[in-house]
């Protein structure tokens, strides 16, 4: 593979390299401030502001892979650009390229009806309404999606729904319109991983509630939110179905792919910009004598930070040029391999951070407790560690047949 990214690419850094430093990174204790004040979900006025700067600089939907939607880059080429997006909470939002809503893209543009494309794909695209991925269920093991008891039960021109899902993730914020929901059509199927089916969801169809919010040690994703849902004799068109029954296994491992290592691309940034507070801070601070940076202690952990996330991002890589050149399901393997290598890798870099800069580290004030927070909870999200690792064995052992 090239490790040397192109010129196009490399003009597309700068740009998003200008806008989050004229921008985002600016505006990012205006946007906490307004998110606490009020209804914490309500959509941000400042973010509007933002996502329509974004969208006249052409810095929009960049995710999209083979589509005339949106830019139209690989995962490689989309891979730097993702990383910078990383430095902070919010940057994905303003570009319209923000989880679930790029998965649920990818599925809309790949699986979607004509008619589900109209309704809910260009809103989308445009930015002017958000969705949620409704999959995880709190009453079973949902790391082995064949668990999933939710039922999606043809009636005549209708499916109806009845299910309870948690982290689905979107639902707190109020501009969430649509889920994509996976639940069983074939429960008695002999091929469990022909019993699933994924459909669209209207959010005001009659029947589903938002019960509760989940907040990820104590931090509430606000104006996101993750939420358990209960759906109840919801009703949705036949034709709301994606692919058809029996094939929400096969939509799952398109979606969750791209999906996967967009967060790892992501949180190679969040990594860096760990990694550059801890230096900044290490520089400026003294104690028993000399600066913290010339501690040696502090040293060794600077110097593996920097170790562990070029290992990582060059795991990355490799992986988006083999989801380009070979597909998704040859590159399982390695997918599963940054899924649990790079969130790992943040943590303990968040992890170092948050030491060098003492209490502060814990507070709200410098930001790590969240991106800690976030990243590890991304070791239970799109499949826990020990799923990935477990898969990565089994591939392994194959060769040995």
């Amino acid at each position: 593979m090239e490790f040397e990214h192109s010129a196009k690419i490399k003009e597309l850094e700068e740009r998003i390299w200008a806008f989050m430093k004229a921008h985002i990174l600016p505006s990012e204790k205006a946007l906490k401030a307004e998110i606490d004040t009020g209804d914490r979900f309500e959509p941000l006025v400042l973010m509007e502001e933002l996502k329509a700067k974004a969208r006249a600089e052409g810095l929009w939907n960049m995710f999209l892979p083979d589509s005339d939607k949106g830019f139209g880059l690989t995962n490689l080429e989309y891979a730097p650009l993702c990383e910078i997006m990383g430095w902070s909470p919010f940057a994905s939002e303003v570009f319209n390229c923000s989880a679930p809503d790029t998965g649920n893209m990818e599925i809309l543009e790949r699986f979607g009806s004509d008619e589900v494309k109209k309704r809910w794909l260009g809103p989308l695209l445009a930015g002017e309404i958000r969705s949620g991925f409704a999959m995880s269920e709190p009453h079973v093991a949902s790391s082995d999606a064949t668990n999933i008891e939710g039922r999606i039960e043809r009636d005549g021109d209708e499916y109806v729904i009845n299910a309870r899902k948690w982290w689905t993730s979107g639902t707190g914020d109020k501009r969430c319109k649509v889920l994509i929901f996976m639940g069983k059509t074939a429960p008695d199927s002999p091929d469990r991983y022909r019993q699933q089916s994924m459909i669209v969801v209207p959010m005001e169809t009659p029947g589903i509630t938002v019960e509760r919010l989940l907040p990820v040690f104590g931090f509430d994703s606000a104006p996101h939110g993750h939420g358990q849902v209960a759906f109840e004799d919801v009703r949705v068109p036949v034709d709301n179905i994606l692919l058809g029954e029996g094939r929400g296994f096969e939509i799952a491992q398109a979606r969750l792919g791209p999906g996967r290592i967009h967060h790892c691309m992501r949180s190679i940034g969040t990594a860096e910009q760990a990694l550059e507070k801890m230096c900044k801070r290490s520089r400026s601070r003294k104690a028993f004598g000399k600066l913290v940076s010339e501690q040696t202690v502090t040293q060794e952990r600077i110097a593996e930070s920097r170790i562990m996330i070029d290992q990582a991002r060059l795991l990355v890589l490799k992986t988006a040029h083999m989801m380009d050149s070979v597909g998704n399901k040859e590159a399982r393997k390695e997918i599963a391999m940054i899924k649990v290598a790079v969130p790992n890798m943040a943590c303990k870099v968040i992890d170092w951070a948050i030491q060098a800069h003492g209490a502060a580290g814990v507070t709200e004030d410098v930001g790590l407790a969240a991106a800690y927070a976030h990243q590890r909870g991304l070791r239970l999200a799109d499949g826990p560690d020990e799923v990935h690792r477990n898969q990565i064995a089994k591939l392994e052992l194959r060769r040995y047949n």
